[in-house]
């Protein structure tokens, strides 16, 4: 008995230490969950911190280059004068250099990188499928077959075979006359005793020249053959393109043979016929001889950009198909009200809005990075961040840098040359205008009709905007107020657009009169009321 009662008190002090052992494993194993735990919820909330700063290092970094790149080229180019004896004030250099263009690419190619914007583009694509399923849907339903009808589409881009033969003579003429007669003037300028009449002899033969091929023929053709909407706009806004392009040219070219004074028995340095033919197709209006290339076409990227410009056709005729043509196209009994105006308006902003970014996706960035890569010009900024501006002024700078690099170089910058650099609102104000009256232009020859909807908005509340909206705002609050304002625009636009089209086919024109020409058919038309 004496000896059996220590080992049952060894026996039983096992028993607890193995408890106690059981007890400070539990008490760690629930310390080593709570460690992982607090582990894991860190490591999301890290990788959360990790893609909101690579966005916005991205950002940043992107606009320092930008802004690095053209210090730099600025500082070169002041530099210059200076290594020459000659002395110029920053603000006058500025005034002087032209456009530098440098190898990048688009905005959206590289936002297109990150997921989370890849996910939006995704998200058109399945609205694109929806509206393709709800078509095939209704037709199933209303005619017992699945069909795909096009015939609002081929409609609109019929007589294509007149459309390309007037373009060809347009493009032969662009190609040609104007540059055989910078030809001509150049080789005459320095040898010629009275310069100035010879310029301005020169200057008014092409530009009566210039009016009648470039300005008269493609109205006559537009006119005369009764060229449905698309093809309309294909031809008037190529003859917009080539006006453009041939000033541009001589606009660059004809300073450059004034000032180099070439030595005897030598002919003055003329630009290549290759390298303005290479202008003409390239995706700017800025004449240089020679542009950033790229290496190489990337024949996948291509294919790419040309599968979704057919994408964004096909989703525009969606949208008119869907949303527009149900919308305008019944003729109703409700009489003409307020209320059923603003009803209208409200109705047509989201096909506006849809309208609007399909316009600028497919041609500013897939049309032009299209031909981009097709001839290797590596400067791709077509656009800027628009999307986020928080005025007006910036809105118009970075929507279509294409367009407002011409404007800006050959209107805005050498009206204050011309005066002296005394009038910068007036310089804004004609720029305006001539923006205004270049889309009003485009759109009453492209719809057949003059309603102008578009001069208003752009000349009138797009100058007050431009005033009152200006760089000064900087906060997000303004930057919704801008998207509201174009939601509106957009679908006073769309709605006053297409009551014009339907009142023009229900109620036509009696006479050919100035004001039965110029008067809106949707104000008297019964139809519309």
């Amino acid at each position: 008995m004496t000896t059996a009662e220590p080992s049952s008190g060894v026996w039983q002090r096992n028993v607890k230490s193995h408890q106690s052992e059981k007890k400070i494993s539990s008490h760690v194993g629930d310390h080593n969950n709570v460690q992982q735990e607090h582990l894991r919820q860190w490591q999301k909330d890290a990788q959360k911190m990790k893609v909101k700063v690579l966005e916005q290092v991205q950002d940043q970094l992107s606009d320092l280059l930008d802004k690095a790149l053209n210090e730099s080229v600025q500082s070169f180019t002041q530099i210059q004068p200076a290594v020459n004896g000659k002395t110029t004030n920053n603000r006058s250099q500025r005034m002087d250099d032209g456009k530098v263009f440098m190898d990048r690419p688009s905005l959206l190619d590289e936002l297109f990188e990150i997921n989370h914007i890849r996910t939006i583009y995704h998200m058109f694509i399945a609205v694109l499928l929806i509206f393709c399923l709800s078509t095939l849907a209704v037709d199933y339903i209303d005619q017992g077959r699945f069909v795909l009808e096009f015939d609002l589409l081929f409609f609109a881009f019929g007589q294509l075979g007149t459309v390309t033969w007037a373009w060809g003579v347009m493009f032969v003429y662009t190609l040609f006359v104007p540059y055989l007669t910078l030809v001509f003037w150049g080789s005459l300028y320095h040898s010629s005793r009275s310069k100035l009449w010879l310029s301005l002899g020169t200057g008014l033969v092409l530009s009566a020249v210039q009016t009648y091929v470039l300005g008269l023929f493609p109205i006559h053709v537009v006119v005369h053959y009764q060229l449905p909407p698309a093809s309309r706009f294909i031809v008037i806004l190529e003859q917009i393109r080539f006006l453009m392009k041939s000033y541009s040219f001589m606009r660059e070219t004809a300073p450059v043979i004034m000032k180099t004074t070439p030595k005897e028995g030598e002919s003055p340095r003329i630009p290549s016929l290759s390298s303005y033919l290479y202008f003409l197709f390239c995706p700017t209006l800025i004449y240089r001889e020679s542009y950033p290339r790229n290496t190489h076409i990337r024949w996948t990227y291509v294919g790419v950009t040309l599968g979704m410009i057919l994408g964004c056709l096909f989703y525009g005729y969606f949208v008119l198909v869907r949303l527009c043509v149900p919308l305008f196209q019944t003729e109703t009994d409700q009489p003409f009200s307020k209320r059923t105006m603003v009803l209208a308006v409200f109705n047509s902003i989201l096909p506006g809005i849809m309208l609007l970014l399909l316009c600028f996706f497919a041609f500013l960035h897939c049309w032009l990075n299209l031909f981009g890569e097709l001839l290797c010009f590596a400067d791709r900024m077509f656009y800027k961040d628009w999307w986020n501006s928080t005025s007006f002024t910036n809105y118009y700078r970075t929507w279509n840098i294409v367009v407002h690099d011409w404007l800006y170089y050959y209107g805005y910058r050498d009206f204050l040359w011309l005066s002296k650099r005394k009038f910068r609102t007036a310089a804004m104000l004609s720029v305006f205008i001539v923006s205004a009256v270049a889309h009003e232009y485009a759109l009453t020859m492209g719809f057949g009709f003059f309603y102008p909807v578009m001069f208003c908005l752009f000349a009138i509340f797009g100058v007050v905007f431009n005033f009152t909206m200006n760089d000064k705002r900087q906060s997000p609050v303004f930057n919704v107020i801008m998207w509201a304002c174009l939601f509106l625009g957009q679908g006073v636009q769309v709605c006053l657009y297409c009551q014009e089209w339907y009142a023009q086919i229900h109620c036509p024109r009696t006479g050919n009169s100035f004001w039965e020409l110029v008067t809106p058919r949707s104000w008297s038309c019964s139809y519309q009321r």
